[in-house]
């Protein structure tokens, strides 16, 4: 083991905290992993890394999170949706940011890496989206995640040591849940949202753990905010028939008005509703598919990271080939 203190990993079940916490285990890093008090935490044990059972919106819970040596906290902690009320997101992603933003603060933490989204710009306005750009959401959870990140800037200004990160659509492998599934696991998507011409912003899971880990080691990222994006921007039509034929499934060919979607969308809302779940479809996320939406990821090329998988097309292939290995295993 390394001899550097403990990486304090939030959301460490979630998508991209477990492949966070499997990057940090084989670079030798003791790992303290927080988990609500009844998730599975199992996989996470099986790496051998310490389970702490904690909920950002139990302030008695935090503390013990921060006993021992803690030098780095990454905080994936967060309701990841688009369905959910901005009441319910704010004790999260921002009442919780705010508790452990203060605790680390209080610890002295090397540095804090807080993963955001690029949802926090709302809609496309004819131009990639650049950290500089307005922060102008259009839906609960994007503004969640904003107001999430003003508690970082006045942390930073109160003098944590701290960077923000903004993930665009996230896939990779275990993907199961928000727009990236699509690309992550074979689907049965019968139609191309709208004409299918809209460009995209994708990045693969691993970069986006990947492009934390780098920062958090970079000085010169402190107090800023970086997109992390692969920056190939296929079109959905492309990337829908790329997935298609990674996963072995029939690529879709109908094309289907977005305000027959959008209809779709309502409909599976009030189900998911009345059952208490969030819909695969989700009204707000088909908002996002009206035209374009070409986020800018020059800043974190400059810091000197390189993307393990820069070219969707590309990266689609290598899922191909890892989901016809594991058929035959």
């Amino acid at each position: 083991m390394s001899g550097e203190g403990i990486s304090l990993v939030t959301g460490a079940t979630g998508f991209v905290g477990g492949h966070l916490v499997a990057r940090l285990v084989e670079s030798g890093a003791r790992v303290r992993a927080a988990a609500l008090p009844r998730e599975d935490a199992a996989p996470l044990a099986a790496l051998g890394v310490e389970i702490a059972r904690a909920d950002l919106t139990e302030p008695g819970t935090l503390p013990p999170l921060f006993a021992g040596p803690v030098e780095r906290v990454f905080h994936l902690g967060a309701i990841c949706n688009f369905s959910t009320p901005y009441a319910v997101l704010r004790r999260v992603n921002v009442e919780g940011t705010e508790r452990l933003s203060g605790l680390a603060l209080q610890a002295g933490v090397r540095v804090f890496v807080h993963v955001s989204s690029t949802s926090v710009y709302g809609p496309y306005r004819g131009a990639p989206f650049v950290e500089d750009a307005p922060r102008e959401p259009q839906d609960d959870y994007g503004r969640s995640k904003r107001d999430g990140e003003d508690v970082v800037w006045r942390r930073i200004a109160e003098g944590l040591r701290a960077v923000v990160l903004r993930p665009c659509t996230v896939y990779g492998p275990g993907c199961t849940d928000g727009a990236g599934k699509a690309f992550s696991r074979p689907g049965s998507l019968a139609a191309i949202p709208g004409d299918g011409k809209q460009r995209l912003s994708n990045v693969r899971v691993e970069d986006v753990a990947g492009a934390a880990l780098h920062l958090a080691a970079c000085d010169e990222a402190l107090g800023r905010a970086f997109n992390v994006v692969d920056g190939s921007h296929p079109t959905l039509e492309e990337a829908l028939t790329l997935a298609a034929s990674a996963f072995d499934t029939r690529p879709p060919r109908l094309h289907l008005p977005l305000p027959l979607i959008a209809l779709a969308a309502r409909a599976q809302g009030w189900a998911a509703r009345r059952a208490g779940r969030i819909p695969d479809l989700e009204l707000d996320a088909v908002r996002y598919l009206g035209g374009d939406y070409i986020v800018d990821g020059t800043r974190l090329a400059k810091s000197g990271y390189r993307l393990l998988h820069p070219d969707f097309a590309e990266s689609m292939r290598d899922l191909g080939r890892r989901h016809r290995a594991c058929g035959r295993a």
